[in-house]
């Protein structure tokens, strides 16, 4: 199966939803006993899914340090949340991809946007698809990121590599997407953000 960039732009949303983010998904759809009530306000973020653009493309994943107080050692976007200087959300994802790999904004085209999505932290996130031109260098910020690989786009789009999972969490078992590529396991909102973006592709081959 291959995909093509010219298939990837045709089914993003073009422009972001409008704030306040208003999700279409969440970490409660496959949970949703667990949902709050009433729903909470959430905190603006977002991240990025960088596609690099390579003869068959590639997605680049963070594996997050495991120093971090929080999700350690899992493989995410690079991403966080909006900062009151970022101009916009799409700011915001291109100011930590820098922040974590060393990749600038200047490799880095935005090709469109997926729905919103609301974790389980609290967090609203804007997924903000970039293509990444190769010829970038790596430069790791050793806080945050232990390292980062690379998924081939075709894969991921593929219907069966995706999974469902049951995993413990405070106290109750949670079910989760999640892919897993050689050794590297993906899952939770990461994972749930590729299903997204899966079904918006896995019929442009």
């Amino acid at each position: 199966m291959s995909i093509t960039l010219e298939a990837l732009h045709a089914r993003l949303l073009p422009e972001p939803p409008a704030l306040p983010l208003a999700p279409e998904r969440s970490d409660y759809d496959l949970n949703p006993s667990v949902r709050p009530d009433p729903p909470r306000r959430l905190v603006p973020a977002a991240v990025l899914i960088p596609v690099v653009e390579r003869r068959e493309p590639t997605v680049l994943f963070t594996r997050r340090s495991e120093l971090l107080p929080r999700h350690a050692g899992q493989v995410s976007f690079p991403g966080g949340c909006a900062h009151e200087e970022d101009a916009s959300l799409v700011a915001t994802a291109l100011r930590e991809m820098e922040e974590e790999t060393g990749i600038g904004a200047e490799f880095v085209s935005v090709a469109g946007f997926l729905g919103a999505y609301e974790t389980v932290t609290g967090y609203a996130v804007l997924p903000v698809v970039g293509l990444v031109r190769e010829g970038f260098r790596l430069a790791l910020n050793a806080g945050e990121v232990d390292g980062v690989f690379e998924v081939p786009l075709a894969y991921l789009v593929a219907p069966g590599s995706r999974q469902e999972h049951r995993l413990e969490w405070r106290g109750g078992m949670r079910r989760v997407y999640a892919f897993q590529y050689e050794t590297h396991y993906i899952w939770g909102a990461t994972a749930a953000i590729l299903v997204d973006l899966a079904g918006r592709l896995h019929d442009a081959a």
